[in-house]
């Protein structure tokens, strides 16, 4: 697809597109097959498009008005500008559960250098007013390609299944905004509330053919924390007249790292990062204030309550340690960009996992041992009210790249990397058959 641009849909073929595949559907009992074919005749092209012509968080309006299109043409019903850029998609099926299917649509302010023939070479300017250049370095292109797989499968085959599907275009993942401004938009109350809700992220550590969908917490809650840290200015040749808001903030981040070792349980996850620390003007000066900023991630929100409770009673007492005035105590400020963590539902897991395992092989499952605390918004959509949900990650790098990795080759890029990429087709088809075989079997599948 190197020299291919696609700036929209052609409405009258790509309904030629769906008519051939439901007829294909009539006679193929193979999903994958399918799912393949689609990927040869329509899908390839449209990951191509996404893939040169990524958009920032917010700012996702030709990303959003061609996934809009394209669903609409699979024959959805389309509301755009749900909480800023964000579309729904509703294909009502006769009675039955209403099942959500959510894919994130945004970009990073990130030039791509992965050398591939499609990368993006395109800029826009951000929110701040600075052309920046953009990339889909985490994989989002994968995300809405298959959403629009998915839509037309099971729009050609709605004779095996009962129900309602919402498809659901998220913006601003990436700067977890998106699904709290589509929920503020009253969208369970404009469109219905789902009896499920699923979504699923490519991954770059997992090998192509492989699913992980882990019973527990796929994804950290994630709080970001500001310290303010007065003190009493002083000249730095005098530091008995004032109170050093540098050594009482150095103090702090000490202190900081026993609330994870020693408050929450040995087997509870937990992390306090202090990513930033700023104090002072000028060599001889015992400035009047530090300012500390923090990443703090969880895996259910008891283990939040107490981190945050941690933060607060350390900051606080450590300025009482250093004879501060109450008036002068630190101050700790827990800003609204926070999200909960995504906790899979055990019994629809387990259910899905069994639906997977049937159809798609025991080994379809990479079972290993998560060793980041990543965090993404997709649980504003399940936690309040609680809707059972299911997060599931789809392998994106070929099993031979690790294997170069681990002979001594280039490792594989990680996601928000430059270098990142993905295998598009493997990708893509695995994500529309796994949610497909997960839709139908929660939409009362005529068997």
């Amino acid at each position: 697809f190197q020299n291919m641009q696609i700036p929209s849909a052609k409405p009258l073929l790509l309904a030629m597109l769906v008519s051939i595949l439901a007829a294909e559907t009539v006679m193929a009992d193979d999903l994958s097959e399918m799912a393949s074919k689609d990927y040869d005749q329509h899908l390839g092209a449209l990951f191509d498009y996404f893939h040169r012509n990524p958009e920032l968080s917010s700012l996702e309006t030709k990303t959003a008005a061609r996934l809009a299109e394209e669903l609409r043409v699979a024959g959805f019903e389309v509301t755009e500008g749900v909480g800023g850029t964000g579309i729904v998609a509703m294909l009502r099926n006769g009675p039955g559960p209403l099942v959500m299917m959510r894919a994130d649509m945004d970009g990073l302010p990130v030039k791509e250098k992965s050398g591939l023939p499609n990368a993006s070479v395109v800029t826009q300017v951000d929110w701040d007013g600075n052309e920046v250049p953009v990339m889909h370095a985490c994989g989002h292109d994968v995300h809405i390609t298959s959403l629009v797989g998915t839509a037309r499968i099971m729009a050609a085959t709605r004779d095996r299944w009962s129900g309602t599907l919402m498809l659901i275009g998220q913006p601003a993942e990436e700067r977890v905004g998106g699904a709290k401004r589509m929920m503020a938009d009253g969208i369970w109350q404009r469109f219905g509330q789902p009896d499920y809700a699923l979504a699923f992220h490519v991954s770059s550590g997992v090998p192509t053919g492989k699913l992980v969908a882990v019973v527990g917490s796929p994804m950290s809650g994630a709080d970001t924390v500001d310290i303010i840290v007065h003190g009493i200015g002083a000249h730095g040749a005098s530091p008995h007249r004032g109170v050093d808001p540098v050594v009482l903030g150095s103090q702090i981040v000490l202190a900081l790292q026993t609330v994870v070792s020693r408050e929450l349980a040995p087997r509870e996850a937990g992390v306090i990062t202090v990513g930033s620390f700023h104090a002072g003007t000028k060599h001889n000066i015992i400035s009047v204030q530090a300012h500390l900023q923090l990443t703090v991630r969880n895996d259910n929100l008891e283990s939040r309550q107490v981190l945050l409770d941690g933060i607060r009673r350390i900051a606080v007492n450590m300025g009482r340690v250093a004879g501060l005035p109450d008036d002068l105590l630190p101050e700790v400020i827990v800003s609204d960009e926070g999200v909960p963590p995504a906790v899979n539902d055990t019994q629809l897991t387990l259910r899905l996992r069994s639906v997977w395992s049937e159809a798609l092989g025991e080994d379809v499952f990479y079972e290993s041992k998560r060793k980041g605390m990543g965090a993404e918004d997709f649980p504003f959509f399940t936690t309040e009210p609680y809707i059972p949900s299911t997060y599931f990650a789809v392998g994106g790098t070929p099993q031979a790249d690790f294997d170069a990795e681990e002979a001594g080759g280039p490792p594989v890029p990680s996601h928000h990397s430059p270098l990142f990429k993905i295998e598009p087709e493997a990708s893509v088809v695995l994500g529309v058959e796994a949610t497909v075989l997960a839709l139908k079997d929660l939409l009362q599948v005529v068997r």
